[in-house]
């Protein structure tokens, strides 16, 4: 793969790396490497967002998160990602309730938002780094290696489907785990793969 033909749509820094994770993380073909870098750009607004933004309203928190917002008062969450994120990640993923902050410390940091206790854990065995007791590690350091991982981990069977509308759904579901931003993705993705096959 020529790789010169991502500059100026992907990060140089972030080209350099990728050989790297060609080889560590077998993304290792257009279509993985398309179906990677697509959403890896969705979810880090083009590679300059590290943590995830959790800034919501009252109101959008009933439609962003409506499993846990749809009966509740969303007073004392308005503009607090702290809070909303110790609520929404709270008791999954590893973390402790509530109470524990654990959500917080724990919420999506990356190029693919890498989230909950049990992620970091794993990802920081994986480097041999505790990045459970330093979670900036993930956002400062490893945001692209963290974000390759994860797609390693989860994703890369719904990439060899090829690279199609339907294809690069199931990818979003695996990184979103829904299909928020789904026209985006799909842009990116079928952009990069152009470049690459």
């Amino acid at each position: 793969m020529d790789l010169t033909k991502l500059k100026g749509i992907v990060p140089d820094s972030v080209i350099a790396d990728i050989p790297f994770i060609m080889d560590k993380y077998q993304i290792n073909n257009p279509a993985r490497l398309a179906h990677f870098l697509g959403q890896a750009g969705h979810e880090s607004g083009n590679f300059k967002v590290v943590n995830e933004n959790l800034n919501y309203s009252g109101d959008r928190l009933k439609v962003i998160f409506p499993k846990y917002f749809k009966d509740k008062d969303t007073a004392a969450y308005d503009r607090n990602p702290e809070k909303i994120a110790n609520l929404i990640y709270g008791n999954r993923m590893g973390n402790g309730d509530e109470k524990t902050g654990e959500g917080y410390k724990y919420h999506g940091r990356g190029y693919i938002q890498l989230t909950g206790k049990d992620n970091y854990k794993l990802f920081g065995t994986s480097i041999g780094e505790d990045v459970v007791s330093n979670p900036d590690l993930v956002a400062t350091k490893y945001a692209l290696i963290s974000a390759a991982w994860f797609f390693n981990k989860n994703c890369l069977k719904n990439c060899d489907a090829g690279v199609t509308n339907e294809a690069i759904t199931a990818v979003t579901k695996c990184v979103n785990g829904g299909t928020i931003g789904l026209d985006d993705r799909i842009k990116h993705t079928l952009e990069i793969y152009k470049l690459l096959a």
